[in-house]
């Protein structure tokens, strides 16, 4: 059997309409190869890595079969990290570690880590507890949920860190999520269910 990837949604403690809108954006990008897999918060604590992992599991039959990016927005990327860590620890593969405006939260692994955060000094003070990849900072500030609810209107800077320091180029969120994607999901399709 082939390993397949799967894109593995954590929202935040908030109202589901806001991931709704979230999804929404990134439908209309055309990046989607599958439909990702959404954490129930609903039904557990976005924080629980432990209820992450069971429902992965739960879900991902074959879970040494799976390779997953983890997408997490604010409370939601404490779960998603530590179910990333539990599902390496256990043999699964973790492509990498999106993480929205996961302030305060250390995110350290052997897989790229990227944060996006809703102003600078969030990008700045975010990046001391860990973030080995490209990352994004609006500017104008936007607030906290507005970086959920509507990426396809935040605008901001992409930064890269090379051998020359660190680069910066104006973009919006969601074309650095859509950057992202594409490179580890691969491909497009207009095609998704909701």
């Amino acid at each position: 059997m082939t390993e397949s990837t799967t894109l593995v949604i954590c929202p935040g403690i908030h109202e589901p309409q806001l991931t709704d809108r979230f999804l929404q954006a990134l439908k209309q990008q055309e990046i989607l190869l599958n439909t990702p897999l959404i954490f129930p918060t609903q039904k557990y604590p976005a924080f629980s890595g432990f209820h992450v992992l069971q429902f992965l599991q739960q879900e991902l039959k074959e879970t040494n079969k799976n390779s997953l990016v983890f997408l997490s927005f604010s409370a939601g990327v404490v779960g998603a990290i530590a179910a990333a860590l539990a599902w390496q620890a256990s043999g699964g593969r973790v492509i990498a570690f999106i993480a929205l405006d996961g302030w305060g939260v250390p995110l350290l692994g052997n897989f790229p880590i990227h944060r996006l955060s809703h102003d600078e000094f969030t990008h700045w003070s975010s990046a001391l507890l860990g973030s080995n990849g490209d990352s994004f900072y609006a500017d104008p500030p936007v607030d906290h949920l507005d970086l959920w609810r509507s990426p396809d209107f935040v605008t901001g800077w992409t930064t890269k860190k090379n051998v020359d320091g660190q680069q910066t180029r104006p973009t919006t969120a969601i074309a650095f999520l859509t950057m992202l994607l594409q490179r580890y999901l691969g491909g497009f399709s207009p095609n998704v269910s909701g």
